[in-house]
């Protein structure tokens, strides 16, 4: 049974693919470059991309299920492919904010809400992954923890729940390899424990061996500066999350714990993994 793992350059893809490798199971790459791809020998490397048709019979012949991202161009074209292919199951890597009330509308939220509804109407068996906050995304925080600068934040009060990527790897394993009663449900996904900015930041501190200093900013001083580096949607749509979870912290969803039976990597553990990003100046 043949998977094939796309966003194989992502660090959720690229640890979905390695796993399924080493477990001696039949995998493909895909990437819109796959010459940039590093796969481990005797893995194939093809080209896919969602707006060029012309690359889907390459990728998906022979092909069983597949790992996908949620690429909205194109996607519909490439899950009739999918399904005249014979792709029997997809693991989609979607997202929270499609639980938001305003889907329709939301900057992060429509785009993975039009994916689902593409592979609902494909008839293809779907098993939809909605993580919240990656652990990875304090690497947002690397330059100025780097240069000794103070991390500058509006809401450090504000209690999320992030997600070790490693975690969302391993549950999409599960489900595409039927290890656990996965297959065809839509789960949400965070870590094991909700922890406000400034927890984060301090666990980061610790895995530094240095204090870490933090200023309190305005919403919108965090806007304009966040708006530099995202659209300005985005960056609004997070920090109205970070707001309503200063007053509400996020609850735990379903974790490794409850599906696979084994905990949850923690923020601490994320944060000691990658320090050295946090050194460099």
């Amino acid at each position: 049974m043949t998977t094939l793992v796309t966003g194989a350059r992502g660090k959720v893809g690229h640890a979905v693919l390695t796993a399924l490798h080493t477990a001696g199971l039949p995998v493909r790459a895909a990437s819109s470059d796959p010459a940039a791809l590093t796969v481990p020998a005797g893995v194939e490397a093809v080209a896919l991309r969602f707006d060029a048709p012309e690359t889907f019979d390459a990728a998906l012949t022979g092909v069983d299920q597949v790992f996908l991202y949620a690429a909205h161009a194109g996607v519909d074209s490439f899950l009739t492919a999918a399904r005249a292919a014979g792709v029997e199951h997809i693991v989609l890597l979607s997202s929270s904010s499609v639980e938001s009330p305003d889907v329709a509308t939301h900057p992060i939220g429509a785009q993975h809400y039009a994916v689902e509804n593409a592979l609902i109407a494909s008839g293809i068996t779907a098993t939809v992954l909605r993580p919240g906050a990656f652990a990875s995304n304090s690497f947002g925080w690397a330059r100025s923890i780097g240069t000794h600068q103070p991390i500058e934040h509006p809401y450090p009060e504000a209690g999320i729940a992030p997600i070790h990527t490693a975690d969302i790897a391993d549950i999409a394993v599960a489900a595409l390899t039927g290890a656990t009663a996965l297959r065809g449900r839509t789960v949400t996904l965070t870590g094991g424990q909700t922890l406000t900015f400034r927890t984060q930041i301090a666990l980061l501190a610790d895995a530094i061996g240095r204090e870490i200093p933090i200023t309190t900013i305005t919403h919108d001083e965090a806007l304009q500066q966040m708006s530099a580096a995202m659209p300005a949607g985005i960056a609004e749509s997070l920090l109205t999350n970070w707001a309503a979870a200063t007053a509400r912290p996020e609850t735990i969803a379903d974790t490794t714990e409850t599906l696979l039976g084994k905990p949850a990597r923690t923020f601490r553990q994320w944060a000691q993994d990658n320090a050295a990003a946090f050194t460099r100046s």
